[in-house]
């Protein structure tokens, strides 16, 4: 049930995941990488590449504290919680990687995140299994979209690649995590409802 002090604690998480810099709890993956010279075009590419995975890290940090707020299983709960502290360790990589490329995060992140928010929290209230499968998919979903962004990054962008790679493992340990704890599998049509609105993020990031 929802009470006064969880609310306040998820607003606090909102201003932190918005306005706060982000601290990485684990060692940065790129850290021990050399940084290659990049062009212009690809400083500029693999800069608006980083700001659209720094934006889905702020809507999987606002999911994940809605799911978290409205699950019914402590159980549930803390596996939401678990994967949102690994998120935060994703936001702290992909903007110090903007930083360097001299790139800028999205102007529409507080959007991504309001949208984000409620959606988790109605997610938590259809119950747990629904609530893990839709983390299952998300971080499928996030996955799949991690490997396109290897694809697209300039070839001797070794840093970048390191932070995505290591990304691109937490994501799929997510969803194994939630399968295991009986995530429900949605519906077909959900999961393209999901792939569509990551698109039209995904797209907007990269200029926005």
């Amino acid at each position: 049930m929802l009470n006064i002090d969880n609310l306040i604690i998820a607003f606090d998480n909102g201003l932190r995941t918005l306005l706060a810099p982000a601290y990485s709890a684990r060692p940065h993956p790129d850290a021990g990488v050399a940084s290659s010279e990049l062009g212009a075009d690809e400083k500029h590419l693999a800069a608006a590449l980083m700001r659209v995975n720094h934006s889905g890290e702020i809507c999987a940090q606002a999911l994940y504290q809605g799911q978290a707020l409205t699950a019914r299983n402590p159980e549930a709960r803390a596996v939401l919680d678990q994967a949102a502290a690994e998120e935060t360790d994703h936001l702290a990589w992909t903007a110090r990687r903007i930083d360097e490329l001299g790139g800028r995060v999205s102007l529409l992140n507080p959007l991504w995140y309001a949208g984000s928010f409620a959606l988790g929290a109605a997610t938590g209230l259809l119950g747990d299994k629904w609530n893990l499968g839709f983390l299952a998919e998300t971080e499928r979903q996030v996955e799949g979209h991690l490997a396109g962004q290897l694809d697209r990054l300039p070839p001797q962008d070794e840093k970048s690649r390191a932070v995505l790679e290591q990304m691109k493992d937490d994501e799929a340990r997510h969803a194994r995590t939630a399968i295991e704890h009986g995530a429900a599998e949605l519906p077909a049509p959900v999961k393209l409802a999901m792939k569509l609105g990551s698109r039209v993020m995904t797209r907007t990031s990269f200029w926005i």
